[in-house]
């Protein structure tokens, strides 16, 4: 038998460990490639998926759009019509307003003087009595001349 030096021994030790190290390498490759496999598999269904939503949110945003465009129109259509609005109420108080409040003070006039025919009553006075430099109000003068009269 022959024998075996140092340096073969070592040879041969780092040749199993090159082999080991080789074989953990290439389970690990093999596993990489079944993992990329894998998430590219994912991702083409992702992809597959996610065309179709983009393109109905899209829609949705092109509908919202065309809303918006619709309500801004109303707003600046009725900010148009309350600005008419309040022209006319304007014109209206300012051509009716004067005329109608003088009739109605007329009116009132009118009221009060056949009124005042009807009661045959002299009309009231508000004024005040001044009874030794107080002032008594009209409705303590009143008490005052009724105990007198009795």
């Amino acid at each position: 038998m022959r024998e075996v030096s140092g340096g073969e021994v070592a040879g041969i030790l780092v040749a199993v460990f090159w082999a080991i190290l080789v074989s953990f390498l290439a389970v690990a490759l093999a596993r990489l490639a079944q993992t990329l496999r894998a998430t590219t598999k994912l991702v083409a269904e992702v992809t597959d998926q996610a065309v179709p939503l983009l393109s109905d949110a899209s829609a949705a945003v092109r509908s919202a759009q065309t809303q918006i465009d619709r309500v801004d129109a109303i707003a600046t259509d009725v900010q148009e019509v309350t600005s008419n609005a309040s022209a006319l109420s304007t014109t209206v108080a300012s051509t009716f307003g004067g005329p109608l409040v003088k009739v109605a003070a007329f009116g009132y006039g009118v009221r009060r003087a056949l009124g005042a025919r009807k009661d045959d009553a002299p009309a009231r006075t508000s004024r005040e009595t001044v009874i030794i430099g107080r002032t008594v109000p009209a409705a303590r003068r009143e008490r005052r001349n009724r105990g007198k009269r009795d």
